[in-house]
This record gives C-alpha cells, structure tokens and sequence, in this order.
C-alpha cells in the first residue's frame, strides 16, 4: 500500500540549488510557481510570498547539504508542495536550467547560467558565488504563450506585430519578432516578462504597466489572463494555491 498526503490547497514551491565538484552545495532560496494551466507554470515568483521564511531558509539549506553529501554536481532544483508555508513535501529534483530562473537571478544577483557553465568547467562555488547571497527585493516572471486567454487552447499563427516592454526593472526573453510563425507542433510560449523591484506590490505594479504596453497580433495570447491573474485579490496579497487558474475561470466556463 501506499499512501501521501492530500492537500487541498497545495502551493508549488521550488528551491534553486548550486553544487561544485567538490561535494560543495549552497541554495538561492526558493520560488513559487503555484499559478498553473494543467501543470504548466505561467506566473512565478520570488521569493515566495506568505512562507516561513526561517522555516523556508532551512529546507533550502537542508536540502543543499544533502544534495552535497550526495555528490550532486551543478545547478538544480528541489521541487515541493506546500500548504502551510513551513512544511515542504518533495516532489522531484529538476536536473536542469529551469524556465524561471530569471526571478531569482533578479533577487539573489547571481548569474545562474554563468554560474552553470563556471561550475561544468570545474570551477569552486566560493569562486562562483564569493559572497553572503540575500533577497533584494521581489521579482515576479509572466509566461506569454499563444493560446486562447479563457479555454487555453493553441493559437498558432504569424505575429503581424510584436512589441515587448522596456524600462526599468523590466527583462524580457523571447527568441520571436514581428512576422515570426508560432508552429502548432512545438510549446506555444512566445515570450517571458520579469519585472523586478524593491517590494512585492511595486513588482505587481511594474509588471501590470509592462503587459498593458506589450503588442502582439496576428495570434491569440494569453495576457488578458495573466492580467486577471495579477489582479485578483488572492494573488495581490499572496494567499493563492495551485487551484487559483481554476477559480478565475470556472465561472467563465460555467
């Protein structure tokens, strides 16, 4: 028999590990990536909003240490559920360069990508990271796909305008431009926006202000969303689980 625990709210809760060759390992503290669409991430964060923050440091170090222990090697991440801010239950180890890196390069000031290929060369963490590591304010990261912004349904087609956001505190990756083509046969994200700044309610703001210039047509996207998303009650105050895509659209579908 086995048995987990159900949780009714669950938060999804991440945490950014670095690790040399030389069984040193140390973490970047977490993110939260609770807003989803059928498991697939569109809105994170850093650092997670309403955690335990002693209680998050610990897991974070924890996890760091045993990942040491064991000989990992590089960059990674511990996934967890959370429900309560203080309790962590593990999920899976990504092995890889996660998609919202980005917000915790934005906090923490550290190259991850650098920070990757530095470690692959046989480099010391000390060397890497040379300095006590803290959180600088708060950093939240958009996924823009093409798809329909109510049913989330594809929306593949050439973009007869694409104009991203720029200004201060604002970073923007995507790899498309005006008269590019979304194929229907790849992942639909066309672009990610990170706004960053010293609160988490200024971050929120910059980013609304970011979607509201961001221009993109020819295809569907899904920013009104993202945009009701940002808006709500439970995420403007950061009491929101992995269930808020389905709160926000089932009177929709109804």
């Amino acid at each position: 028999m086995y048995l987990e625990p159900y949780l009714e709210e669950p938060r999804h809760i991440e945490f950014q590990i670095l690790a040399d060759n030389y069984g040193n390992a140390m973490h970047l503290f977490e993110r939260d990536c609770s807003v989803q669409r059928r498991h697939q991430k569109v809105i994170e964060e850093a650092p997670g909003p309403r955690l335990n923050r002693g209680e998050s440091d610990y897991f974070a170090g924890r996890a760091a240490t045993i990942l040491g222990g064991a000989g990992y090697r590089n960059i990674g991440t511990v996934e967890t559920l959370s429900e309560d801010g203080e309790s962590f239950s593990f999920l899976e180890m990504n092995t890889r360069l996660q998609v919202e890196h980005a917000v915790t390069e934005a906090v923490t000031g550290v190259d991850i990508v650098q920070a990757q290929i530095r470690l692959a060369a046989g480099e010391r963490l000390t060397d890497i990271v040379p300095t006590k590591v803290r959180i600088d304010g708060a950093a939240i990261e958009v996924r823009i796909y093409a798809e329909d912004p109510v049913r989330f349904f594809p929306s593949p087609g050439t973009m007869t305008q694409f104009r991203m956001p720029v200004g201060p505190g604002i970073r923007v990756e995507t790899g498309y431009g005006a008269g590019n083509t979304v194929s229907p046969f790849y992942d639909p994200l066309v672009a990610k926006v990170i706004a960053h700044a010293h609160t988490r309610a200024a971050a929120i703001a910059r980013l609304q202000t970011a979607l509201e210039a961001t221009v993109i047509e020819g295809i569907k996207t899904n920013i009104p969303f993202i945009q009701k998303a940002l808006a709500s009650a439970e995420f403007q105050c950061g009491n929101y689980s992995t269930n808020l895509v389905a709160k926000l659209t089932q009177k929709v579908l109804a």
